[in-house]
């Protein structure tokens, strides 16, 4: 039951230490009032935000890629995704990382909605598109990146999370996203 009241959580910052700076990412150590005025410390990670596309093939197929994630040690199945440049428009970086990863194109763009994959110490935010009407061309992938495009369908993507084949967590938010407007609109 909700209290008629409500309850202020907000957490203020006092003081604000940058821990370590990288390519990427920025790790910070803040020191907050907490909403009963006592004060903690809170560590966090500045992220700059991310889009995953879940492209479909006019088979109805999604593409997906095969990629080595090193803090974990291993191979996972995903979704096309990447980091948003500073200043790009989230439009951009998903027509620019379906391109580079997979070399397909897509004329048909549908925002599917966004998610906050680690609340707890970080500030990402990814963005969620569907891309249909594919059209293949050649991959421009970083030196960085290697990676093993293929096609599954979707049916047997959503058996691949519940078999635990896809985990990461963007990729299996994204295909559910994906199957309930697909439900809905075809």
């Amino acid at each position: 039951m909700h209290d008629a009241v409500p309850i202020d959580l907000s957490e203020h910052c006092i003081s604000s230490q940058t821990i370590t700076s990288g390519g990427m990412l920025t790790v910070k150590r803040d020191q907050v009032r907490l909403p009963n005025g006592n004060i903690s410390q809170r560590e966090y990670v500045i992220h700059p935000g991310a889009v995953v596309v879940v492209p479909i093939l006019p088979n109805g197929n999604v593409v997906l890629e095969k990629q080595f994630r090193y803090a974990l040690h291993q191979v996972f199945i995903e979704l096309p995704a990447g980091k948003i440049d500073a200043g790009e428009d989230i439009l951009i970086t998903g027509q620019r990382e379906l391109l580079e990863e997979t070399g397909y194109s897509a004329s048909d763009w549908v925002k599917l909605g966004h998610q906050h994959p680690c609340i707890g110490y970080s500030n990402e935010i990814i963005h969620i598109y569907l891309a249909r009407g594919l059209s293949a061309g050649a991959h421009q992938r970083d030196d960085d990146e290697h990676l093993d495009i293929f096609e599954a369908p979707f049916e047997q993507c959503l058996s691949m999370i519940q078999n635990g084949e896809i985990t990461d967590g963007k990729t299996m938010i994204a295909l559910f996203f994906a199957e309930k407007y697909l439900q809905k609109h075809g």
